[in-house]
């Protein structure tokens, strides 16, 4: 079975076939590739059985990393969740699969990451489980007051009504102004975690290259942002993609305020779910925080191919990270996170 290869941000046939893909998200977009390539340098790719020249029935997106640094490797995709698979059968992946493993073999790149959205996806025995998250989603399938009431009572409803009494003040945009506030949070979120900020242009691509699919909401006190988010829509879904916040005011409900915010618009404009990203296996504090919510969890594996490490091989240089990016001036972490992220995608 004969394989091509096009590029998704000009080839118009393959926002057409999203369009029709019930499985599409966000992340296969050309607004997403175009935000990776331009803040990153990555180059995206499209494997399909479909000729130049006709309907483009089944693709499967990756980027091209090319990294002094980490090497040059396939990824499906980075900083994204989740890459479901766009191929029709076990034939059409299997052609897939064995040409990514002729790329690997021939030097052509040093490995090839998949990451399925499908828990029953078997993974040819070439290509093994690299990395293993929860995911959660938000079903919006019950009205409002009901879906309220189904909410952890002390740790989400209570904070609610906590963020309606103090009146915080709510706004939303894509603006300058939006990304800026948001990074400040950022800064002071990613301190506490012990690790760098992305850089601030990937959030100005971001909103350049979605456009209203993008938005910044911020929840503030008397003039001051205290919590904000970034959630992308697409189709039937709305995703809760990142957050941060000033821990000082943490006890206010901003970032419970913003939530709710968000799963009332995503109601009102008649999406299924919410989507609350991954969670590392082991972050309980995350993962309880999400099912408060009423997230419900499933498995993504990532796969690749070759393997040459047990699964989540990359935890322990996160643990070192945290540690080396605890020492570095917060004034430093922005130019830290400029360097690091266009590696490890």
């Amino acid at each position: 079975m004969e394989l091509y290869q096009l590029d998704p941000c000009t080839d118009t046939r393959w926002r057409q076939f999203l369009d029709r893909h019930p499985d599409a998200s966000i992340f296969h977009t050309p607004g997403w590739l175009n935000a990776l390539r331009r803040t990153y340098g990555y180059e995206p790719v499209v494997y399909t059985t479909s000729s130049p020249r006709g309907e483009m029935v089944n693709g499967q997106v990756f980027c091209r990393i090319n990294s002094w640094f980490t090497g040059r490797r396939l990824v499906s995709l980075p900083f994204s969740d989740h890459a479901a698979l766009l191929m029709n059968g076990s034939d059409e992946l299997g052609s897939l699969l064995a040409q990514l493993q002729k790329e690997v073999d021939g030097k052509t790149c040093k490995y090839v990451e998949i990451r399925p959205t499908d828990t029953d996806f078997q993974s040819p025995v070439q290509f093994c489980a690299s990395e293993v998250y929860y995911w959660h989603t938000l079903p919006l399938d019950l009205e409002l007051p009901t879906l309220f009431r189904s909410f952890h009572k002390d740790c989400v409803q209570r904070k609610i009504r906590r963020a309606q009494r103090e009146k915080l003040d709510y706004s939303e945009g894509r603006s300058e102004t939006h990304i800026r506030q948001f990074y400040r949070l950022l800064l002071l979120t990613r301190r506490r975690h012990h690790l760098p900020p992305q850089p601030i242009s990937w959030f100005r691509n971001l909103a350049e290259c979605l456009g209203e699919s993008m938005k910044v909401r911020i929840a503030s006190k008397n003039g001051r942002p205290l919590a904000a988010i970034i959630t992308l829509s697409y189709k039937k879904s709305m995703v809760y993609k990142y957050g941060a916040s000033d821990a000082n005011y943490m006890n206010l409900g901003g970032m419970a305020a913003l939530l709710w915010k968000t799963i009332e618009e995503a109601k009102s404009c008649g999406l299924t779910e919410v989507d609350m990203g991954r969670s590392d296996c082991d972050n309980s504090g995350l993962i309880t925080f999400k099912e408060r919510w009423g997230g419900q969890r499933r498995t993504l594996t990532y796969c690749r191919y070759p393997i040459l490490a047990p699964v989540n091989p990359n935890r322990w240089r996160v643990e070192a990270a945290k540690r080396v990016f605890d020492l570095v001036p917060t004034a430093m972490l922005p130019t830290a996170g400029t360097f690091l992220y266009r590696h490890v995608g």
